[in-house]
């Protein structure tokens, strides 16, 4: 009986044969196929998490921008959600990244013992662990991803606390105040007046008894209406402006008093520390390497 030890190979796609000569009990000589040792399978390539957006090469997984959505309207439910309020989402997780990656930059760090403290103390405020937890489940967190979402935003605020903080507590000012009306005629009409030499005080006082116009003091970038800015900050003491039309209607502005150096108000200052925040955001978005993967 002959006995022949032949190898076969298992699957295909396998590695080259090799044949190499068998002798049989009786002399005679064949060949038995021989599989080359095969390669170690490469493991398949993970699954790129989804992305909504890339800012500066950092992801913001889709995931999180979905979480989001349903955190906004869970808050607004009498709102409608349309492309304005999507995009309002998405603008706000791109800005945060923008201030965390900021912060790093300029050596901002929160160590692990530093995250947990401010952990503990939001589980704390909350009214322990037991309340803490009712709210992630109620605004679609587990633990991980609100840690990842505290670690993130308490970057991005330490970065926007320097920027407000930069905002002098002193600017140059102007006090004044305004004759405003609903139609162009009128206003022609009053700047007529005006011009014929009736007091502004006194026309002011008309169209607004309450205030008689009073705008108060204000430093530049203040005001809702640029126009209006503007032409107060082209005025000297006891000048008025020819007629300014915006959105609203028609003013004549007075500048009563101007200031070079006047402390601002808390309210005013308030106004110029988030104009300087939204200002660099803007200025960051320019500059910035911004790709968004979702519709």
């Amino acid at each position: 009986m002959i006995v022949l030890g032949s190898l076969l190979a298992a699957c295909s796609g396998g590695a080259p044969e090799t044949t190499p000569a068998v002798t049989t009990p009786s002399g005679e000589t064949t060949e038995a196929t021989v599989p080359l040792p095969t390669d170690t399978p490469i493991p398949p390539t993970a699954t790129p998490e989804p992305l909504a957006a890339s800012v500066n090469g950092e992801g913001i997984p889709l995931a999180v921008y979905e979480a989001e959505l349903a955190r906004f309207q869970a808050a607004y439910t009498d709102q409608e959600m349309g492309a304005a309020e999507h995009q309002q989402v998405l603008d706000s997780l791109i800005d945060t990244v923008l201030l965390a990656q900021a912060a790093q930059e300029n050596g901002f760090e929160l160590s692990e013992a530093g995250l947990d403290e401010r952990l503990n103390r939001l589980i704390e405020q909350s009214g322990g662990q037991e309340s803490f937890q009712n709210w992630l489940n109620n605004n679609g967190y587990d633990q991980d991803s609100f840690r990842q979402a505290l670690a993130l935003n308490a970057a991005a605020a330490w970065y926007r606390d320097q920027l407000m903080a930069a905002v002098p507590s002193t600017a140059e000012q102007v006090h004044a105040r305004q004759i405003f009306l609903y139609n162009s005629e009128d206003a022609k009409n009053v700047l007529e007046r005006l011009n014929a030499g009736t007091n502004f005080v006194t026309i002011a006082t008309e169209t607004d008894p309450v205030a008689a116009g009073e705008l108060g003091w204000f430093p530049r970038g203040y005001l809702l209406e640029p126009e209006i800015e503007a032409a107060a900050f082209s005025l000297q003491p006891g000048e008025y402006s020819d007629v300014i039309e915006t959105r609203l209607g028609f003013h004549i502005i007075q500048v009563i008093e101007r200031q070079a150096d006047r402390p601002l108000d808390p309210d005013a200052r308030r106004a110029l520390q988030r104009k300087a925040v939204m200002d660099w955001l803007q200025a960051q978005r320019e500059s910035s390497t911004i790709e968004i993967f979702i519709e």
